[in-house]
């Protein structure tokens, strides 16, 4: 039984049985504690410019008080114009922007051009609201195209909101009040790049979650300059010693062995006559 549940073809889309499971153990098991959300942190940047938008994130990926990864690329590529930013649960982020990026893809093979900014933030919108909020992507969208530079925020549960500049994350509060201090209307490109470096870097130092590098995303009508990193962090230090234990140096204490269940399945192939 188990292993035609292997072969069976997986459904497309997210898969929430999960869920079902946690809630059948909460009515089942009296006193089990279901698996939680584990806590992540992310700051992520946004700013509209004269030719067009600066995206910036810093690169560490938490899972709850473990970093666990310090090269995390959260400015993910949507089409040739359009970038996004993601804050959440990492699988959750690259998903989504991939499903959307593939959505683009096979659109402007269609149309032969770039999609338009407004068009992503609407797929991004259903996409979100259709799962209520069990997808933890917080995204900051940003692009150029025909009708000039967009900057859009869309949240988990699929609200939207067009803004000339944005954070989110954990570390938004002190990135916010860097772009709220120094934001303003038709910025050269070289003011919104520090700008949008120094939110996120404050982001960075006020949030434990966030940290190691910063990366930035400049999109204009000209193209797309991803530059990463854009500064490395500057805290950094040695490893003094080598980790390597030889064998046996952690005693084992206790040792049991339990025997598999196997099932044995035989297969019948049936030859197609081609002549």
């Amino acid at each position: 039984m188990a292993l035609s549940n292997v072969l069976q073809t997986p459904a497309a889309g997210f898969n929430f049985d999960n869920t079902q499971r946690n809630v059948a153990l909460e009515g089942f098991l009296e006193g089990a504690q279901t698996p939680k959300a584990v806590k992540t942190g992310t700051t992520i940047a946004g700013v509209v410019f004269k030719d067009g938008v600066v995206l910036g994130a810093d690169t560490r990926a938490t899972s709850s008080e473990v970093v666990a990864n310090k090269m995390c690329a959260k400015i993910h590529y949507i089409a040739p114009n359009i970038y996004c930013c993601g804050a959440g649960t990492a699988a959750d982020t690259e998903k989504t922007t991939d499903l959307l990026s593939s959505n683009l893809t096979i659109f402007s093979l269609n149309s032969e051009r770039n999609p338009r900014v407004i068009m992503a933030v609407n797929i991004l919108q259903d996409m979100l609201y259709r799962y209520r909020g069990q997808i933890g992507a917080s995204l900051i969208l940003g692009g150029v195209d025909c009708t000039g530079n967009h900057l859009y925020t869309v949240g988990p549960y699929g609200s939207v909101n067009k803004v000339p500049y944005l954070a989110m994350g954990s570390g938004d509060l002190a990135a916010l009040g860097i772009l709220e201090d120094g934001f303003k209307h038709n910025m050269e490109l070289e003011e919104a790049k520090e700008l949008v470096r120094v939110a996120v870097h404050a982001g960075i130092m006020s949030d434990l979650g966030s940290g190691n590098n910063l990366d930035v995303c400049v999109i204009s009508k000209e193209g797309v300059d991803y530059i990463r990193p854009f500064q490395e962090s500057e805290y950094k230090d040695e490893r003094r010693m080598k980790y390597r234990f030889r064998p046996g140096t952690t005693p084992v204490l206790t040792e049991k062995v339990v025997p598999l269940k196997t099932e044995v399945v035989e297969e019948t192939v049936q030859l197609m006559d081609t002549a």
